[in-house]
Parts: structure tokens; C-alpha cells; sequence
């Protein structure tokens, strides 16, 4: 369980990224934290594996505030995923994804056994281990990087807009893959995006941000859609978008899903 107590954090010239940001994330669940630029998202996952410090207020990990915790082990226990991969471009894929387990004193050959697997988990032909990343590309780039934060098997995953630099096409099939690893894994999840379709998707709950960390709503996707809290919420989620307001019409025997603007949405299964 993350826990957030009051967590404020300012940076040089006095811009407020986070104020009095308290929430209690839910264990082996998906938080995804959206919000525009400057609504402190991406401040608040950092402090979580200690890349930055509150200036107050407590981060807690299973009730330890995580300032107790050495720095480098912390990091080593929590997978991270950021929005260009971050893999190292002069080791291969396997060693990227063996970076962690061989700082954890596990054996290469091990490691490599693991990150052949976790390679198969992420959707990745075997053939691609001995490449290196500058081989790959951006969808697959993000794949291994998925692999890597997944390597030493942690409890956190934490995902800074993983899927941010890849074409529409890819990131579904990214978020697809994410969606299905989670629910055989059940991390304790906390996802960054700026994109409120893409956090709907992916988060148990949604925690809608207004600047400087302020929640503005924070609920399961449904509720959240189905009762945006006021007009910031109703504006960010887009609730007046016609894909957002749909009906159901009978054709051919089959119920197909219509927006607003009656163009076809789906089919609903039977």
C-alpha cells in the first residue's frame, strides 16, 4: 500500500508543483493519475521511489515512510517505466532486462533465463535478445522496458506515460498488453498520463488532478464518467464529446452501440 500524508513540493523559484496531497493507493491495483501539465503528476510518482523529496508531508510504503529506506535499494525494489524506455544503449536487450537482478546479486545466467522469459510475457520474439535498442522500435523499446521493471518481480510498478511517445495503433496494443500482464499479476500500479481516455482504460480508480496536485475527482472509471464532480472534471474528461454519450439501436437482429452523433461505437456482445 502507497499512502500519501500531506505531501507538499515546491521547486526553485517558488512554483508549486504539489500542495497538501494526502490519498491512501489501494495494493495489487491500478491508480492511473491524470492531469494536465503542472497538475503534479509526474511529482508525485517520483517521490514515491525517492527521485525527489516531499519539502513536507510523508510518503509511506506498507506504513514505512520512505525516507528510512536507502535509496538505492528502494529503487532496485520498484519497477519504473518511463516515457522513452530509458534502456541502456550500449547492452542488449536481455542485459537491459538483466540490469536489476545482476545488481541484486543474481546470476547472469540466471538473469538472462528470467528476462528470456519476461521477454515472451511482453509480447517480444526471443530473437530480439541479443539486439540493441537502437535496433528496436518505439513500440518495441517500451516493451522491454516494461520487462526490465518487471525483472526483480517487484510489488510497485511505477509508469510515467510509458506510452506517450509511440503512434495511436501501438500504444492500444501497449495498453492491451498492460491490461492483460496486470491481471495476471496484480501489481500495485500508479500510471502518469495526460491522457484521460488512455487513464479510463487503464485505472482501477482515476485520480483527476487540477494544478499544483489538487484532487478534483477520484474514482472508479465508470463513476467518474457517469458523474463528473463539476465543470473542471466535466471539461477534462470531455463528457459533452458524442463518443461519450451512446444509445443502442437493433440492426439485423444485432444491438449496435451508436454515439451521440449516431455514428456506430460497437456491438454488444450477447
Amino acid at each position: 500500500m502507497i499512502e500519501f500524508r500531506a505531501v507538499s513540493k515546491s521547486f526553485s523559484g517558488g512554483a508549486v508543483a504539489v500542495e497538501e496531497f494526502s490519498y491512501v493507493l489501494p495494493s495489487h491495483r491500478t491508480v492511473a493519475l491524470v492531469g494536465s501539465s503542472g497538475s503534479g503528476k509526474t511529482t508525485l510518482l517520483r517521490m514515491v521511489n525517492r527521485m525527489l523529496e516531499p519539502g513536507s508531508g510523508t510518503v509511506l510504503i506498507d506504513g514505512r515512510d520512505v525516507r528510512e529506506f536507502n535509496k538505492v535499494a528502494l529503487r532496485r525494489s520498484i519497477g519504473y517505466v518511463m516515457q522513452d524506455g530509458g534502456l541502456l544503449p550500449h547492452r542488449t536487450v536481455a542485459e537491459n532486462i538483466s540490469t536489476v537482478p545482476v545488481l541484486n546479486r543474481v546470476s547472469r545466467k540466471e538473469a538472462r533465463v528470467t528476462a528470456l522469459e519476461l521477454l515472451e510475457q511482453v509480447g517480444l520474439d526471443l530473437t530480439l535478445a541479443d539486439r540493441y535498442p537502437a535496433q528496436l522500435s518505439g513500440g518495441q523499446r517500451q516493451r522491454v522496458g516494461v520487462a526490465r521493471a518487471l525483472a526483480a518481480d517487484p510489488n510497485i510498478l511505477l509508469m510515467d506515460e510509458p506510452f506517450g511517445a509511440v503512434d495511436p495503433i501501438v500504444r492500444r496494443e501497449l495498453q492491451n498488453q498492460l491490461l492483460a500482464l496486470q491481471s495476471r499479476l496484480g501489481k500495485t500500479m500508479v500510471f502518469v498520463t495526460h491522457d484521460i481516455d488512455e487513464a479510463l482504460l487503464l485505472g482501477d480508480e482515476v485520480i483527476v488532478l487540477r494544478s499544483g496536485g489538487r484532487i478534483a475527482q477520484v474514482g472508479p472509471p465508470a463513476e467518474i464518467l457517469a458523474a463528473p464532480a463539476d465543470a473542471f472534471v466535466r471539461d477534462f474528461i470531455g463528457a459533452d464529446r458524442p463518443e461519450r454519450v451512446l444509445r443502442i439501436v437493433e440492426t439485423q437482429g444485432r444491438k449496435v452501440v451508436l454515439d451521440q452523433a449516431g455514428r456506430p461505437a460497437g456491438v454488444l456482445a450477447s
